[in-house]
């Protein structure tokens, strides 16, 4: 009888706490952590100045991390995907990596209100100052725009944290 890993991936605005709820996850439930940010950091190291950029080095990426992601779940190995899942359709890259290959997934939906996004970014660059240029009121503002809350239609697997 064949085994497979489940796949956890997240959607919620910029300084909800993906990162963090990610690295917990990945401890409980002995996964591998994949974080989008961290790889990006490692092929394209300071070539990601502006959302523009991100988008064309996230796209160039994905093949190569859609195929790794399958192969790991194929072994009984639990991914925990730190990459964003914050539109309908990012949602649907992310499920299929699961669905394709039939196994099961879970959406951690980060129900979490603006201002304290906000706060947690202030934190998140008085700790990370590389960061500060990136995460500023005005990206939060311009990526939030485009947020989609998950919905039943989408036929997703979520759990709603709420903080």
């Amino acid at each position: 009888m064949a085994y497979f890993g489940t796949l956890y991936f997240f959607t919620g605005k910029m300084g909800a706490g993906k990162s963090t709820i990610s690295k917990k996850i990945a401890r409980d439930k002995n996964a591998i952590i994949l974080s989008e940010d961290e790889i990006l950091e490692q092929f394209y190291p300071n070539q990601i100045k502006t959302f523009d950029d991100y988008l064309t080095y996230s796209n160039l990426i994905k093949p190569f991390i859609k195929s790794h992601v399958q192969n790991l779940l194929r072994v009984n190995t639990n991914v925990v995907m730190d990459f964003p899942g914050n539109t309908q359709k990012q949602r649907k890259w992310l499920s299929n990596i699961a669905s394709e290959i039939n196994v099961s997934h879970k959406l951690i939906y980060l129900n979490v209100s603006d201002e304290t996004c906000l706060q947690r970014l202030k934190q998140r660059n008085i700790e990370n100052p590389e960061r500060a240029n990136f995460d500023t009121l005005e990206t939060f503002n311009y990526v939030s725009q485009y947020f989609e809350k998950p919905n039943e239609f989408e036929r997703l697997n979520i759990v709603e944290i709420t903080q």
